[in-house]
């Protein structure tokens, strides 16, 4: 009898827990067994192993084979435990030793003629790796420049098992890949400058991008209000180290990856209004990242807000408020990051000229309330800025001078968010409960407004807080050490609950 036992990674959720490839070979009739609550990739292992070891060479053991993942109650998914079987099972019959494999942790899905295809989620492994231990890890070599962002890992980018064996009985050995030091790209797709007019709207983009606030565009068609959307992440401040590898790491996670060139780049998701719950929010029978989660520490872009569905839309309260997704499932349970900016566009009303310069609305009043009911009062409480996109005239569009540049505005943005983090260590938008007393005090003055406001507009508790979040978002960006009564009065035109309605008297 042969046993050996090989190191590898699962994904759950955004953890990558240790995987411990058991294989046992023992007498009896030719059987190949795989337990371990192995999904339908993985039981397919079976046919692309014996297929690679005969390909490469190998005697593919005629023995009761038994093959066991632990932990036993983790579901496996995925072919990245190809590479820890086909080698479980050379090191079980003495074709390799197994005293070389304690040192390494192995992930990689095999062809059929022994080549290593790159898989899903290396970065996250890695990243897990980094954290809980000394380790060297292989790998295939598509996958290397991803897993190599990761500091303090060994990584060795395998390009076929022959490769992972040769080096593993020191005939050949696999050169370590360096560490990545990718160079951040901080191109500017779209500019402000191209935007002429709507002056309000750029300010607010600014507060926005200064306070990490959530907004809600609202204006006829052509009005200028995708534009702004798309401008914002180049007003952005720069992606930390810690934030970068966050992302990437979720990123790698999804069908498309994450590809290097865009390192260090604030993600930038538009989903269609047709995506469905879980395509927002995540999940599947084995749960993985939404769009919500693949914009961490970016920017979600909603278009046409209101044609999204119910359900998709009222998904969004709880990460809104949290920064984070549960995602709960009959097998098991998964946690993404969500802090994201979502940054919301719609329509005055079903037609889209309400409040038009030029064109007049064909809409009656039930229609529009229909039209603007799609949006509860508890989705809107929890976004922090509601804006009013007007419509320009020909002269507005054709004689206004271009506006500042994003390069400009984002020099105001970073000098903002870095009193900040020296201030309280995170965003405006993230100060909660004793930090929001601390670093939001009002002069008397001040109050005062803020009791007339509520006393007119109903304010909830909720937008109270985030009346102050913005006011002190203002203050910053003009290096205020305290928030003052015009601050307040421009942070709550911000906060009018009755937006929506407002756009009617437009």
């Amino acid at each position: 009898m042969g046993l050996a036992m090989i190191k590898s990674r699962a994904l759950a959720g955004m953890r990558a827990p240790a995987i411990t490839v058991e294989v046992h070979l023992a007498n009896g009739l030719p059987s190949f067994t795989l337990v371990g609550l192995p999904d339908v990739e993985v039981r397919e292992s079976r046919e692309r192993v014996r297929a690679a070891l005969q390909t490469c060479g190998f005697e593919f053991p005629a023995r009761r084979i038994t093959v066991n993942l632990a932990p036993a109650d983790l579901p496996k998914e995925s072919g990245r435990y190809d590479l820890p079987i086909a080698l479980g099972l050379l090191a079980a019959s003495g074709q390799i030793p197994s005293a070389a494999l304690a040192d390494y942790e192995f992930a990689g899905e095999l062809s059929l003629n022994g080549q290593l295809r790159p898989i899903r989620g290396a970065l996250a492994m890695t990243h897990a790796i980094a954290r809980e231990r000394e380790a060297k890890f292989i790998l295939p070599a598509l996958c290397a420049h991803e897993a190599a962002l990761v500091p303090g890992v060994q990584i060795f980018a395998a390009p076929d098992l022959l490769s992972v064996c040769a080096h593993l009985v020191g005939t050949a050995c696999l050169p370590i890949h360096p560490c990545a030091h990718v160079p951040p790209t901080f191109g500017i797709e779209h500019d402000l400058s191209d935007l002429r007019g709507q002056l309000g709207a750029r300010r607010a983009l600014e507060i926005a991008a200064a306070g990490q606030h959530g907004m809600l565009l609202i204006g006829p068609p052509g009005s200028g209000k995708s534009m702004l959307a798309h401008r914002l992440r180049g007003i952005l401040p720069p992606m930390s180290e810690v934030e970068a590898l966050e992302s990437a790491a979720v990123l790698s996670l999804s069908h498309q990856g994450f590809n290097t060139a865009y390192w260090r780049q604030r993600p930038f998701r538009a989903p269609h209004h047709s995506a469905s719950m879980v395509a927002l929010i995540g999940g599947g029978g084995v749960p993985r990242p939404g769009e919500i989660s693949l914009a961490h520490h970016g920017v979600l872009f909603l278009d046409e807000f209101p044609e999204f569905s119910r359900h998709a839309l009222e998904s969004l309260r709880e990460p809104l408020q949290t920064g984070v997704v549960s995602i709960s499932r009959a097998a098991q349970q998964a946690e993404f990051p969500a802090q994201f900016q979502l940054i919301a566009a719609m329509n005055p009303c079903p037609c889209g000229y309400l409040g038009h310069a030029t064109r007049a609305c064909l809409c009656t009043a039930p229609m529009i309330a229909r039209y603007q009911a799609r949006l509860s009062g508890p989705l809107l409480d929890r976004i922090d800025m509601q804006v009013l996109v007007p419509s320009l005239t020909t002269e507005e569009l054709l004689d206004a001078p271009p506006g500042e540049s994003s390069s400009m505005v984002a020099q105001r943005v970073l000098a903002a968010r870095t009193r900040q983090y020296q201030r309280q260590g995170k965003s405006n938008q993230r100060l909660l409960g004793e930090e929001l007393a601390d670093c939001c005090t009002i002069p008397p003055d001040g109050k005062k407004l803020l009791q007339q406001a509520q006393a007119r507009l109903h304010y909830s508790g909720r937008a109270l807080h985030r009346i102050l979040r913005l006011a002190r978002t203002i203050a910053d960006l003009v290096d205020s050490p305290q928030i003052e009564l015009l601050h307040l009065a421009e942070a709550i035109q911000y906060q009018r609950s009755a937006s929506l309605q407002q756009a009617n008297r437009v």
